[in-house]
């Protein structure tokens, strides 16, 4: 009978080994579908979620290359005919002040009435507890405004977003603002980012119910490093294949209001690669692994040319490090397939 065992276990036990092995690799997308991608780290456990249109769920995992399998839950859907019920678009999840917060940008179907609005909950697990409704969070101007992100510098909250200067569609800046509170904006709105490189204006169009270009800066992400401060945004319209990733970086001072201390990178960097099969990188968040001891890139994109901003678009994440002169360093979107390690524990 023990002849007939031996090898039973040596099969398990090499089994158990290759799954261990896998285990600490993954590969590229995270998911087969999902823009927009946003993380948040607290407490052992990342927070994920992304752009669903008609509802905010969010995944908790121990590590991010295991979203296929992680807990889901929908924790908010909109009430029915409101200035918020539609067009979800890029949710985050951010722990701020003792309380969890959820900001959304959405509107009633009609995209010029696209505002952003903010949820609160004070359980210390966001995948419990009760998500309620705090409102709109916008400057006295009340434009047009998506793609909102919040952080704190120096003790001081701020948020950055997407947004018209006027009422009209045409073209999209990037805004920011100090907030008093994690759901209220005090003071008027600064842009601090205007599309004027050729690889941020890219944005021929062919709808009817649409201007015939539109300019493109968004999805404004904070990415903090030492004492240097970035914002790195998308660039482009996402329904090309120029969508892309800037940067601005604040030069210096405690004004982060002053709109000369942002300085514009001049190229794009992260970009698309046909080599790689990988198109239309952007809308990025970031997040460091278990260990604090890397640095990560989450961001969404095609698999295919010309597949524009539609459902196709998955999340994707790699590491990356830093350029001798302080900014980040992305390097090429890898290909799907490719194994990659795990962020480190």
């Amino acid at each position: 009978m023990r002849r007939w065992f031996l090898p039973i276990i040596v099969c398990l036990l090499l089994a158990g080994t290759a799954e261990a092995q896998h285990s600490k690799t993954f590969t590229n997308p995270l998911l087969p579908a999902g823009a927009d991608p946003f993380s948040f780290y607290k407490d052992g456990y990342y927070y994920y979620t992304h752009t669903m249109g008609n509802r905010i769920v969010l995944w908790k995992t121990k590590n991010l290359a295991d979203l296929k399998t992680a807990e889901q839950k929908t924790i908010y859907t909109p009430p029915p005919d409101t200035y918020y019920s539609k067009e979800l678009w890029a949710p985050e999840i951010h722990f701020l002040q003792g309380k969890w917060y959820a900001y959304f940008a959405a509107d009633n179907g009609r995209n010029q009435n696209h505002r952003m609005y903010v949820l609160e909950n004070a359980s210390p697990d966001p995948m419990s507890g009760e998500w309620i409704f705090k409102g709109k969070v916008a400057d006295p101007s009340d434009k047009w405004a998506i793609d909102g992100d919040v952080f704190e510098y120096n003790n001081q909250l701020y948020m950055i977003w997407s947004g018209w200067e006027a009422d009209v569609n045409g073209q999209q800046d990037i805004y920011i603002a100090r907030m008093k509170n994690p759901w209220t904006i005090e003071g008027k709105r600064v842009r601090i980012s205007v599309p004027t490189f050729d690889w941020e204006t890219h944005g021929d169009l062919n709808s009817k119910d649409d201007p015939p270009h539109v300019n493109v800066n968004e999805g404004p992400q904070i990415l903090q490093h030492g004492k240097d401060l970035f914002i790195i945004f998308s660039a482009s319209g996402c329904w090309t294949d120029f969508y892309a990733l800037g940067l601005l970086r604040f030069a210096g001072g405690k004004n982060l209001l002053d709109p000369s201390a942002w300085k514009k990178h001049p190229q794009p960097v992260f970009s698309g690669s046909k080599e790689n099969k990988v198109f239309a990188t952007g809308h990025n968040s970031f997040f460091k692994s278990p260990d604090g001891k890397q640095d990560w890139i989450l961001y969404h994109a095609n698999s295919n040319p010309a597949e524009g901003c539609g459902r196709k678009r998955s999340p994707r994440a790699q590491p990356f490090n830093w350029n001798n002169d302080g900014t980040p360093n992305f390097g090429k979107p890898v290909k799907e397939g490719v194994e990659i390690a795990i962020p480190s524990e």
